[in-house]
């Protein structure tokens, strides 16, 4: 993966942030199934409380409020 004019520190943020979005999405997809999935149910709640946390700023300056929103519009399509 080339990070181009990305410095490594906002590179290791954006990836973080990508692999939480990707957690996330993992999670809601399991819990679609219809089953008890306690590790799931849990992932997600994870992920939620960083995209609101203000820890959520030190890796991006996106807005975590907005990119969750964005998200659950997403996966209740």
């Amino acid at each position: 993966m080339s990070v181009g004019n990305l410095g490594p520190y906002e590179a290791l943020g954006n990836a973080v942030v990508l692999q939480a979005v990707k957690d996330y999405r993992e999670a809601v997809h399991k819990l679609a199934r219809g089953k008890k999935n306690t590790n799931a149910e849990s992932t997600k709640q994870e992920c939620e409380r960083f995209f609101q946390s203000p820890y959520f700023n030190v890796f991006t300056q996106l807005d975590g409020k907005a990119l969750l929103s964005q998200l659950e519009k997403e996966v209740s399509a």
